[in-house]
């Protein structure tokens, strides 16, 4: 092996060695150094593909729980626009009754006016009927006393009118701050929304239609597993699932509830009413409209919320599938039940 050794470079030479090869890198480093521009700073590490993806699934997301809020805020203003409605109508009934009972007694006490300057006993003694004016007076009686009960009941009336109108005008002002409320909340999606639409922009062709076909996807390569893997469902649950299912392939669109459109808890809504069962409108009132079964006891029909704040929603569907809208852009389809943390599987 000592044929190997080139002269010059062992024992003693070895300190002379390392001094050159040191020389050597350092002038290698200075080229490289004279090469750079001048004042160029070091470059930065490039943000991985998977950061600006993370972004616009953030944002996806953020935009889908500011749907369910507009979707609450609607809700709740529909239900208040009809207590409206209603206490209104209320208050106009009243002022109609105070309007007909002040009339009867406005006549009433004009009668008594014009007759009733004389006194009882010089009409008596005049009276050419004495027996038909006691009958008068016994009915005038009657009337007085009458008068009185409705005067009574106007006061009552005019008491429950007040009420009733400062109950009208505190649910005006309520809906009024709800339809603020739903304002903002479309803002918030909208706003959301355009900014994840700017960085899909953003991203290189095959990467933007990389994360279109693959993000929250599972089952065969087409987003479509094969139907004769799903579980058996009959009744409403098989309706409603067979109504989710006809819907696969239209788009997601924030607030809508179909039939050519939907938002997450919109399919839900639209896929049991069409079995003749109402659901509540929001993700969250979906959770609990029903039985709550563990996951692992899951049948087709079964709504499936994710996320802690119940933000999702699918239908399951059965051999661990779901359908459902997933995101802004995306269209309804089937995904595995677990592409995200449950929340709860609800038997409606």
């Amino acid at each position: 092996m000592a044929s190997h050794r080139r002269p010059g470079l062992g024992g003693p030479d070895r300190n002379a060695r390392a001094a050159v090869l040191t020389a050597a890198a350092a002038a290698g480093a200075a080229a490289v150094m004279a090469g750079a521009p001048a004042g160029a700073a070091p470059s930065l590490p490039q943000e991985p593909p998977g950061g600006v993806r993370t972004q616009v699934e953030r944002l996806f997301e953020e935009a889908e729980q500011a749907t369910e809020r507009f979707n609450e805020a609607g809700e709740k203003a529909e239900r208040l626009r009809a207590e409206v409605d209603r206490a209104q109508d209320a208050v106009a009934r009243g002022q109609d009754r105070i309007n007909t009972m002040r009339g009867i007694l406005g006549s009433f006490a004009g009668a008594q006016y014009r007759s009733g300057g004389i006194d009882p006993t010089v009409a008596l003694i005049f009276s050419e009927d004495p027996d038909a004016y006691l009958e008068q007076a016994a009915a005038l009686d009657r009337l007085s006393g009458r008068q009185a009960r409705q005067l009574d009941e106007l006061r009552e009336e005019q008491r429950r009118l007040g009420q009733e109108r400062r109950e009208a005008s505190a649910k005006l002002a309520e809906l009024d701050a709800l339809r603020a409320d739903v304002a903002r909340h479309k803002r918030s999606v909208t706003a959301k929304l355009a900014a994840a639409r700017r960085l899909l922009g953003a991203m290189p062709s095959a990467e933007r239609a990389d994360f279109e076909r693959a993000s929250r996807t599972g089952g065969r390569p087409d987003g479509q597993p094969d139907p004769s893997s799903f579980g058996p469902s009959s009744g409403r649950a098989g309706a409603a699932v067979m109504a989710a299912r006809s819907a696969v392939g239209r788009p997601y669109v924030w607030g809508s509830t179909g039939p050519s459109a939907f938002d997450c808890s919109g399919l839900m809504v639209w896929s049991y009413r069409q079995a003749g069962v109402s659901l509540p409108r929001t993700s969250q009132a979906q959770r609990y409209a029903g039985r709550r079964v563990p996951l692992s006891q899951a049948r087709p029909g079964d709504l499936v919320t994710y996320r802690s704040d119940a933000s999702h929603v699918g239908m399951y569907v059965g051999n661990g599938q779901v359908v459902h809208a997933p995101y802004p852009g995306a269209r309804v389809r089937y995904d595995p039940v677990g592409m995200m943390p449950v929340s709860a599987v609800t038997r409606p």
